[in-house]
Formats: structure tokens, sequence, C-alpha cells
């Protein structure tokens, strides 16, 4: 363990900059969620189930955004260990058109069929109709967000990762302001319930694209040169598509088959109640990772500059050494989220939310599941959205991920939820199975080295 850890001083230096404003920047998004179903729970299980319910199929806007943000990170911290700040200008032009264009065809996609699209979730008529004039516009609110996430993951591969701190939260100040005022009718304004929230959200993603684009121009770290980001060149779009496809089909077909998991919980037995408990623990759970997700993406960072400045074996060192930190922190923080469960959670944080008791067991079990689960995720997102993706081998990572998720996660969480009709801890613990799985595949083509590709090239025409 000892030699494992063993690195410079300024390797951790250079890992805690990077990872302290990722941490942050990742508490607040999380927390703007959490707020945001805490105060919609507030109105009743019926609004809080409705929530996962609209989220479904605008998850899928999210993963493919992520897709797009992975990887041009990809390309973006190659070039950066090269110091081409120009190719990375054609990089995110590239990024900018492709996330544009999808993300808003998914939300008009959700604005003409709503009720067929959210109908193929529950059969839960009432919740459906909660859910979709929230799931109209918060499908919107999540393009604007495609194109400033994209931006701030093009800095955070640069090293700058600061800047989505700062943006971030500016927004979050302003989205809970308005969630309390539109949600509860405060300050003289209508008590909109969740359209408040859907309401309050737009207003704050439109806010952090304003900012985005001013500070594009006025920065002086990375700027923006319009007539490469209009015009990347067919030679950085090839390349894009190329290792950026096998991360767009990887989120997708991720997305689509995550997607299904909140639909057997939407058909199983006491639906409404599942569906309640597992908005309040997904959102838990992940404000609970911020440090392996802040780990992962700085691995990333730090092997794609090594590869990209030719030290490949330091590049190997960093991220075996990056992993085991990985490990630590998913310890630690299912440690603490048990401390938090029995002495914040069931006796303070419940009892706000209009749940019944079935809702409450139903959360804490799948809560106590995930803490367990955290130490083998965290390791095997550092090595997969990490070290893998950070070296290029997108294509081994895509058959990884998704084939675990088909082959193992879906059946037994299927089997388990519609089958033989058990109960949430089986189906949960089913679907989390899959990350034992994942993460030793992993580890033995980690151990293989071949994951590690310089994809920058010398000239880009």
């Amino acid at each position: 363990m000892i030699k494992t850890l063993k690195q410079p001083r300024e390797f951790y230096r250079n890992v805690i900059t990077l990872m302290i404003p990722m941490v942050l920047q990742n508490i607040i998004t999380h927390t703007v969620a959490l707020t945001d179903t805490f105060m919609v729970g507030m109105l009743g299980e019926q609004y809080l189930a409705a929530m996962p319910i609209a989220m479904v199929p605008l998850f899928i806007i999210l993963i493919f955004s992520f897709g797009v943000q992975s990887g041009t990170s990809i390309l973006v911290a190659q070039y950066w260990g090269k110091g081409n700040l120009d190719v990375i200008n054609r990089v995110l032009g590239v990024g900018f058109y492709i996330v544009a264009a999808v993300t808003f065809s998914g939300a008009l996609i959700m604005n003409f069929f709503p009720y067929q699209i959210l109908g193929l979730v529950t059969n839960e008529t009432h919740l459906v109709s909660i859910a979709v004039p929230y799931a109209r516009l918060t499908a919107f609110s999540m393009s604007l967000s495609a194109i400033s996430m994209l931006y701030f993951a093009c800095h955070r591969s640069i090293e700058n990762p600061r800047l989505g701190v700062i943006i971030l939260s500016i927004s979050a100040c302003f989205s809970i302001f308005w969630n309390w005022v539109l949600i509860f009718g405060n300050l003289g304004f209508p008590a909109l319930g969740i359209m408040g929230a859907a309401i309050s959200t737009f207003s704050a993603r439109s806010l952090e694209l304003i900012i985005v684009a001013v500070h594009a121009f006025v920065n002086k770290r990375f700027k923006v040169k319009l007539a490469l980001l209009l015009k990347p060149g067919i030679t950085i779009f090839k390349d894009f598509l190329k290792y950026s496809l096998p991360v767009l089909l990887n989120e997708a077909l991720w997305g689509v088959g995550a997607m299904v998991f909140p639909i057997i919980f939407g058909h199983m037995a006491g639906a409404q109640t599942i569906l309640a408990a597992y908005n309040i623990s997904s959102n838990l759970e992940r404000l609970f990772a911020v440090a392996m997700f802040a780990c992962g993406g700085a691995t990333a960072v730090i092997v794609g500059r090594e590869i990209g400045a030719g030290r490949k074996e330091r590049a190997i060192s960093y991220a075996r050494t990056l992993i085991f930190v990985g490990f630590l922190i998913g310890v630690s923080a299912g440690a603490f989220l048990m401390l938090v469960r029995f002495t914040i959670l069931e006796p303070f944080v419940f009892p706000l939310y209009a749940l019944s008791a079935e809702a409450a067991g139903a959360a804490t079990i799948m809560l106590t599941i995930y803490a367990f689960c955290l130490p083998t995720r965290a390791m095997g997102f550092t090595m997969g959205l990490g070290a893998l993706r950070g070296g290029g081998d997108v294509k081994a990572f895509m058959l990884i991920d998704v084939g675990t998720l088909y082959l193992v996660a879906l059946p037994l969480a299927t089997t388990a939820g519609l089958v033989l009709q058990l109960g949430i801890a089986a189906v949960y613990s089913a679907i989390l199975f899959e990350d034992v799985v994942k993460t030793t595949i992993m580890y033995f083509r980690f151990r293989s080295r071949k994951w590690i590709n310089d994809v920058t090239r010398e000239q880009i025409e």
C-alpha cells in the first residue's frame, strides 16, 4: 500500500488542486437537486414520486451530454499536454455543434409527445399528469445546461476546474431562492408547486449560459477563437467521432439501460412508495459520491496530460496510485453515509418529507446497500472513467460498462423485481452487484496496459 501511494509531493498537490473544485462543483450540483427534491417533497408523496418519472427520459439527454463532455475531455486533456490551444478550440467547437443539435432535438420530442413517453415509465396515470408539465420545461433546461457543462469540462481538462465551481455557485443560489419563491408562493408570487421548481431551474440554466458566453471572450487562460470554434475542420471532426462515438454510444446505451430501473420500480407492488424512496435515495447517493467522481475526473485529466506529453510510464504509475486513492475514498464515503444515516437522516431529515413509513424504510434500505458498495464502485469508477477513458481506451470501456449493465444488472433486477416479486432490498442488491463484476473485468484490462493510447496529431489540416 505504501509503495502504491508513494509519489512526489507535486503529484498530490496537483491532485488536490484538481479534486477540490470538482468536489465542490458536484456538491453544488447535487445540493440543488436535493433541495428541489426536498421542497417538492413537502408538497406530498405523489409529487415526490412524479419527479423521477419525468427524469427517466430526460436522463438520456443528461447521459448524452455527459458522453460529449467525456469525449471532448479525452482530446482536450491530451492536446493540453502538448500545449496546442488551437486544436482545443476546434475540439470544443465540434462538441458544441453535436451537443446543441441532439439535446434540443430531444427537448422538442419531449414537448411534442410527453404523455406517450412518460406513459412508458409507469401505469400510474395520475403521476404522469403531474410529471408532464415539469418534464416539458426541464428538457430545455437540460439542453442549456449541456452547453455550459461542456465548457466547464473543457476548462477542467486544461486544469482549471475552479471555473465550474464559481459559475455553478451563482446559479445554485439563484435556483434555490426562486424554488422557495415559486414552489410555495412566497414574496407575493403565486404558488406554482412542482412547476415552480421547473421554472427556477430553467432560469438558473439560462443565467449560467449567459455567464459562460461572457467568460469565453474575456478570460486570458484559454482564448476562444471564433474562426476555429465555428469551423473546426474535417480532420478534428473525424478524430472527435473516432474517440467520442464509442463514448456517446456507451452513455446512450447505459442511459437507456439505467432508465429501465425506475420502470421496474414503477411496475412493482407499491410503486408510488418505491419511486418516492428512490427519488430521495438517488439524490443522497450522488451527494455522497462527489469525491469519487472528483477522483475519477482528476485521474482522466492527469493520465491524458501525461500521455499527450509522451510520459506513458508516469501515466501508469499515477493511475495506479489514484485507483487506490479512489478505493480509500469509497471506504470513507460509505462509512460516512452510514454514520449520517443513523445520526441525521432517519431522526431528522426523513421526517421533514411528507413520506409514509414504508417509503422512508425503502430509502433507508437503498442507502445502506449503496454504502457497502461504494468502495468497489469508487475503484471501478477511477479505473474506467478515469484511467481507461483518459488513456483513450474508449471501445474497451464501452464493452465492459454496457456489457455488465445489460448482461448482469438488468436481468438480475428484472428477475428479482418482476418475476420473483422480491422486495426492494433484493432488487437494489441485484442492481449494484454489477459493480463487482465490472470492476473485476476492468482490473484485468488495466493490468494489460492496452488502455494507453496517444490520440493527438502533430499537425491538423
